[in-house]
């Protein structure tokens, strides 16, 4: 069965087109034009990403996207926006979607991204260690799996958003080494978008969050004043 992609856009054409695109490349997609149809919708079919734009009639797309990462946080969402201004660039990501393209775009740019987004996404086989990346002090109960962009935490997936994933990955590939949040939105963003030190306070603090939810004992990410954030190796 071709993988459904919800297109949440109230431009028709646009949505269209879209579609067309993501058919040609073995994607089935069912098309919504109004913000507030999309929530029923999740709560009874099950597609494998959601392209969501900003600006839509009943429930914006930003509120969106904070409803779908609470109620259904595997499920990778693209926004899509002709609002380029840094706020909207750093909400969309700080709310937990996984990407972004500026409208107008290239319907191939966004089979591409698409394609990106869900091989991330994509599940793989833990019951080994192939795949994954633990560190010599943490293979009992961190791993990062990093076909599968996920971490697994005594076995149990944090959901961590590809950002905060990336944000984890380095980190912890130099164990007490002290980052910068410069250093980390290098990394972080390989396309050097303009983001602010907050982007990265507010990424910490989900990932810190999600580790203490997960595993309440251990304390790994830590602050240092007026400098950055390192990863210190759980004993």
């Amino acid at each position: 069965m071709a993988e459904t992609i919800l297109i949440v856009e109230d431009e028709s054409k646009i949505a269209q087109l879209v579609a067309d695109y993501l058919h040609a490349h073995a994607f089935g997609s069912h098309h919504l034009d109004h913000g507030d149809s999309v929530m029923p919708w999740l709560e009874s079919h099950e597609p494998q990403l959601v392209l969501l734009d900003v600006m839509l009639p009943g429930k914006d797309g930003l509120t969106l996207c904070r409803e779908i990462r609470a109620r259904f946080p595997r499920l990778p969402i693209i926004m899509l926006t002709a609002r380029v201004e840094e706020v909207d660039r750093l909400l969309g990501l700080e709310i937990g979607a996984d990407d972004y393209i500026c409208k107008p775009f290239s319907p191939r740019e966004v089979v591409a991204r698409v394609k990106a987004v869900l091989r991330r996404a994509q599940p793989e086989d833990t019951s080994t260690s192939e795949n994954g990346t633990p560190t010599e002090d943490d293979v009992e109960w961190l791993v990062l799996d990093d076909d599968g962009w996920r971490a697994l935490a005594n076995g149990k997936d944090l959901g961590l958003t590809a950002v905060e994933f990336q944000l984890l990955r380095v980190m912890m590939q130099a164990p007490r080494r002290i980052f910068s949040r410069e250093q980390l939105m290098d990394q972080m963003y390989r396309d050097h978008r303009i983001v602010s030190e907050r982007t990265v306070d507010s990424h910490v603090k989900k990932l810190r969050r999600k580790i203490a939810e997960a595993c309440p004992e251990r304390d790994i990410i830590h602050s240092v004043y007026g400098v950055g954030y390192k990863y210190e190796p759980s004993e």
